[in-house]
């Protein structure tokens, strides 16, 4: 079996990291698209609520309306425009969402004039800064925000942007200034905005950007520094930041095999002596890549070792031919990211390997693979791929509900 795990302490212990790094009288809004970065979205959502996270900001419309039935009830934002055809379904549930090119919001307007009997749209505006991704440009931004503040049924409430490397000091001062910019052209068209947000993780941890009214922290908030500030000694926010999820399995066929023999498919890996070979239910549909075959490592009793032979679909081979002591057995657990012992593989190493980043490597872990949600007390929640087998237990009751 092979399973992931969630450590909510862990989630909640960045969040106030965050939280003091960010200032006093700052809106900590986490970003949980993507199915939380891999973690589980309404898990997460829940136990960030709970622990007084001001909003949450998802991508899709999707995203945040399962959030609303699922009973999130802190102002959410859609961080991508949505179809008009949703508008009124927004405002029914108090989700945000951002405008960032002239068109759609041409479309949004109407869609709003045209809808009748519903509250109020809350409308945050996107401004293009130097990230070259989406948002409307400063020279526009002013009319862009007087159009939507003149529009009745919309509440234009925030204003934002995105570093494009929190790491560059210079290009994160002009993405600022042309921000500042934006903002003041707002203001001196007499349009308000009672939100205004810039830094993300990666600003946060660098320290490259003002908080403003709030900040989104995505990465930070499980655990992880953008792969491009990572230091061998960190410190601030960096040093305080803790991994919320790890993944382990056990195996399902241990067995000593001659030298000559190959492993998985092609074979790109011979066995080169008598081997010990485990086989883990852990493959590229679970989120572990074929990329990462005959490069990457896991830990058992601590010990490093090497993962042999192309990754298949629904598992992966470690040679345990010199773990000390016991031969290894089905009953030994295996840690593919997280810590075990003194030893650690972290997201940071398996992205080096895979040639990308650590947002990828948790964000990858399937949906298939169960997650299993701890605090200091003991597990707190299970989810696994059917949904009627979710379990979230109740932190007093110790009755179970379902998590999603």
């Amino acid at each position: 079996m092979a399973w992931l795990e969630v450590d909510l302490d862990a989630l909640i212990g960045n969040l106030a990291a965050i939280r003091h790094a960010a200032g006093s009288g700052v809106r900590v809004e986490p970003v949980i698209k993507a199915d939380a970065y891999g973690h589980g979205m309404i898990p997460v959502a829940q136990a960030l609520e709970a622990a007084g996270a001001e909003g949450l900001s998802v991508v899709t419309f999707d995203e945040a309306e399962a959030l609303r039935a699922a009973g999130i009830e802190v102002p959410l934002l859609v961080l991508y425009p949505i179809p008009v055809g949703l508008v009124s379904a927004a405002a029914a549930q108090r989700i945000a969402v951002t405008v960032g090119d002239a068109a759609l919001l041409d479309r949004l307007v109407e869609a709003v004039r045209s809808a009748s009997g519903i509250p109020a749209l809350h409308v945050q505006l996107e401004l293009e800064t130097g990230l070259g991704r989406g948002g409307v440009p400063p020279e526009e931004a002013s009319n862009a925000a007087r159009r939507l503040a003149d529009t009745e049924g919309i509440v234009l409430d925030g204003a934002w942007s995105h570093l494009a490397a929190p790491e560059d000091l210079e290009r994160s001062a002009g993405q600022q200034e042309r921000f500042e910019r934006a903002l003041k052209g707002l203001s001196d068209g007499g349009v308000g905005i009672a939100t205004r947000h810039l830094s993300a993780s990666g600003g946060l941890v660098a320290g490259t950007a003002p908080s403003y009214d709030a900040v989104r922290p995505g990465l930070a908030i499980y655990g992880m520094v953008p792969d491009d500030l990572l230091t061998d000694e960190p410190r601030g926010l960096a040093a305080e930041l803790r991994p919320v999820m790890s993944l382990h399995a056990r195996p399902v066929r241990v067995i000593d095999l001659p030298a000559g023999w190959g492993i998985s498919y092609g074979p790109s890996y011979t066995t080169a002596r008598p081997s010990r070979i485990a086989t883990l239910p852990v493959g590229y549909g679970d989120g572990w890549p074929r990329s990462l075959s005959n490069i990457a490592n896991a830990l058992v009793r601590g010990v490093r070792v090497p993962l042999v032979g192309n990754v298949a679909m629904d598992a992966v081979m470690a040679d345990v031919t010199d773990v000390p002591g016991e031969p290894v057995t089905v009953d030994d657990e295996f840690t593919l990211l997280g810590r075990q012992g003194s030893s650690k593989i972290d997201a940071a190493e398996l992205a080096r390997l895979r040639t990308t980043i650590s947002w990828e490597v948790t964000t990858d872990m399937a949906r298939r693979l169960p997650r299993v949600y701890h605090a200091a007390a003991g597990p707190v929640g299970l989810r696994t791929l059917s949904a009627a087998e979710d379990r979230w237990l109740g932190s007093n009751s110790g009755t179970e509900t379902s998590a999603t």
